[in-house]
């Protein structure tokens, strides 16, 4: 399904289904206003297509309106606001005859008086903008900001105005049909020719993203090369300081008569020793050691270790 020609430029909008033409001829295509232009802000707008004519695989439909969602009107209208309903029907320079519904949101109530008054001006701006537009800028002023901007400007000296938008449109009766804008054969040309400028920048992100892992493959297959060889080298080490502290210890020499001779020094050191273990025991068992020996345990301590020694 392809929006008008002019000012959309056959742009695509949807798809649908349908086993003969006739069956998809009047049919009705609703999308938001998002998914057709992008624009975020306008997410809660909804516009209406109506199918008019079947070429080859291509609906060609017609813009037949728009309309705020429901709840987002709802979320507008707060306590302490005023609200102003609009009804006008416009004709446009080229012959369409539309009927335009305004919303207007003042910050505070207001009097019915100020309330006519904003009716009277919103009517004059949105005769004047459409008897001074053909249908598709009325169009675009619609669902850009133009038409907005324009009712919020003028009713600025009336009261202080939260929001000014034409919430909802409805085509009445067709006019002139402008043949302006491509055609459908150029529009296919210029398709194809993006489809395939976004195939070959994804073949080329493709090629460079695998030549960058085959890179880094190649840097990790070295860097394990290294590594194996820095553990071959390790272990060649270890196993010349194994065999050097082998070798060391064989050729260990036999014990000199000097060291001989050092032993009774050593013998020596212990007897010492063993008296300055003696002087750090008790009475009691000094005296135990004494019985247990069968000697007399009768004296003083260092009879009792004099009496040890013996």
């Amino acid at each position: 399904m392809r929006a008008p020609r002019f000012p959309w430029n056959y742009q695509q909008i949807g798809e649908t289904l349908g086993e003969a033409d006739e069956n998809i001829l009047g049919r009705i295509y609703e999308m938001t206003q998002q998914e057709f232009d992008g624009d975020f802000t306008k997410m809660h707008v909804k516009l209406r297509f109506r199918v008019t004519d079947v070429v080859g695989s291509d609906a060609l439909t017609q813009f037949i309106g728009h309309q705020h969602q429901n709840d987002y009107t709802r979320r507008q209208i707060r306590r302490y606001r005023g609200k102003v309903d609009g009804v006008y029907d416009a004709v446009t320079t080229d012959g369409y005859l539309i009927r335009l519904k305004t919303l207007v949101i003042t910050d505070r109530r207001i009097q019915t008086s100020i309330k006519q008054s904003i009716r009277a001006i919103s009517k004059d701006i949105i005769l004047g903008f459409a008897a001074k537009s053909t249908f598709a800028k009325l169009q675009k002023g619609m669902l850009g900001s133009e038409l907005e901007e324009a009712l919020k400007e003028a009713l600025k000296p009336i009261s202080r105005v939260r929001s000014a938008v034409v919430r909802k449109s409805q085509l009445m009766q067709e006019g002139v049909v402008v043949e302006d804008g491509p055609t459908l054969d150029e529009v296919h040309q210029e398709e194809q020719r993006t489809s395939a400028e976004a195939k070959a920048r994804k073949a080329a992100a493709l090629e460079a993203a695998m030549s960058e892992e085959d890179e880094e493959a190649g840097e990790d297959e070295d860097g394990k090369a290294g590594d194996e060889s820095e553990e071959v080298d390790i272990l060649t080490a270890a196993e010349a300081l194994e065999s050097t502290e082998k070798g060391a210890a064989e050729e260990t020499p036999e014990e000199t008569p000097d060291e001989a001779a050092e032993e009774p020094v050593a013998e020596e050191t212990t007897d010492s020793a063993a008296d300055e273990d003696l002087t750090s025991l008790t009475v009691a068992e000094l005296k135990t050691r004494l019985k247990s020996a069968g000697k007399p345990v009768s004296g003083k301590k260092d009879e009792l270790i004099a009496r040890l020694q013996e």
